[in-house]
């Protein structure tokens, strides 16, 4: 006999019983076939469980060992049991996500809050990627649920989105950040050829491609020379050199939550890239607390 859980189920309700037909009719079955279950049970682990006589059934010192032990199974059985239905309805285990610095601050904090109120048993883990690298995450299956820049995912064979499924969470303009008292900042809305003339501080081309090059196309379309003054790595440090005088950027208007002081943040006119952000996962490997966050974020 191969010893199966519901071995286990019988020898526990015969312990409980302490009388086979009463165990039998606890288990819905005939009690002949229980006893045999036992037998069986007895002679494969060789030891007696049960002393039996015409009149009584009671547990032998081998018996009671093995009871505490059935049980103990049987209840870690059944609380895995719990567990993979609460991870299945994404009340329980753990989500990795993946995200850019503008995704957290147009959308995924706050969807964060939401979801950490909801689900306060799933554990998280976040990890800033760029956008390429998020990808490359997700294919390896080192990452549930990645929040990526639509744009940056267009460039090169190793950022293309096949097989993945994705759904857009955030859509906001770029806006420019420059010094206090700078000769724009009177303009409610600057125009994009006075942006595009003054030195700029931009990040390096070679981490955002696209990007980059769509930025600047659109300067030159407004009749713009734009001149990169000074490249930085992301948003903060851009800033942070806006309010030291080397120049001018463009960010996404989430920046606003984020503004340093010395800084004034102006709308643009029409024409830079609108910023697209989405939730980024595998086809067909949908993680349950990922489709809840997703819920929460998604526009």
């Amino acid at each position: 006999m191969i010893m199966e859980l519901r071995h286990l189920r019988y020898f526990v309700a015969v312990a409980e019983e302490l009388h086979f037909g009463r165990a039998a009719d606890r288990l819905h079955m005939a009690q002949p076939p229980l006893s045999q279950q036992i037998r069986a049970l007895e002679d494969e682990l060789g030891a007696q469980l049960f002393a039996r006589t015409s009149r009584s059934v009671r547990l032998t010192p081998a018996g009671e060992a093995y009871l505490a032990e059935a049980r103990g199974v049987l209840a870690r059985v059944e609380e895995a049991g719990r567990l993979v239905r609460r991870v299945h309805a994404g009340e329980a285990g753990e989500l990795v996500l993946g995200y850019m610095n503008p995704v957290m601050d147009a959308v995924l904090c706050r969807a964060l809050a939401a979801f950490r109120a909801a689900r306060p048993h799933v554990a998280l883990r976040l990890r800033e990627l760029s956008t390429p690298a998020q990808i490359e995450e997700l294919r390896a299956g080192r990452l549930d649920l990645a929040f990526i820049r639509l744009l940056d995912a267009q460039e090169g064979a190793g950022q293309r989105r096949d097989g993945l499924a994705t759904r857009l969470v955030a859509r906001e303009p770029y806006v420019l950040a420059m010094p206090e008292g700078h000769r724009l900042a009177h303009l409610s809305v600057v125009p994009l050829r006075e942006a595009g003339n003054e030195p700029l501080i931009l990040f390096a081309r070679a981490s955002m491609p696209a990007l980059h090059d769509a930025m600047l196309a659109a300067l030159r379309s407004a009749g713009a020379e734009p001149r990169v003054a000074q490249e930085a790595p992301g948003k903060h440090a851009s800033l942070a050199l806006v309010a030291a005088g080397f120049g001018v950027c463009l960010v996404p208007a989430s920046a606003s939550d984020w503004l340093r002081r010395g800084v004034v943040l102006r709308p643009l006119a029409p024409g830079l890239p609108v910023v697209e952000m989405a939730a980024a996962w595998r086809s067909g490997a949908e993680h349950p607390a990922a489709q809840i966050l997703l819920d929460l974020a998604a526009i």
